[in-house]
């Protein structure tokens, strides 16, 4: 079983508000795959060990652009309180590194909880 890190939205992970997230990649991701959804998997410090906060189904994965997400997924992403425009802004800053805008294909991921 794969570990997908929730390393920004660990809360939401642990109180079961998030059942969509949109990632950088995942691309071979698909329906009925189970994943070990974890706090973090790199920059563990000596010591530290993987947190696993849940285990999840792939429902459904597609491309999107990431400026196309609606009110609804930002909801369904664990953000009932921001606009898709803060979500998209939020979502940009978390991978400035990586000069991710608003135009950016990511991967749209829905799942339900198994555990």
């Amino acid at each position: 079983m794969r570990n997908i890190s929730f390393m920004l939205t660990t809360k939401q992970i642990e109180n079961r508000t998030k059942t969509v997230t949109r990632r950088l990649g995942w691309w071979d991701v698909g329906p009925g795959e189970t994943l070990r959804a974890i706090e973090k998997g790199q920059g563990l410090k000596k010591g530290e060990k993987v947190r696993k906060l849940a285990e999840i189904c792939v429902v459904y994965a597609i491309p999107q652009r990431l400026g196309d997400i609606t009110q609804e997924d930002v909801v369904l992403e664990g953000f009932p309180e921001m606009t898709p425009d803060q979500f998209v802004e939020m979502f940009c800053k978390a991978h400035a590194s990586r000069g991710i805008t608003k135009n950016t294909v990511v991967n749209r991921i829905e799942f339900e909880y198994v555990d």
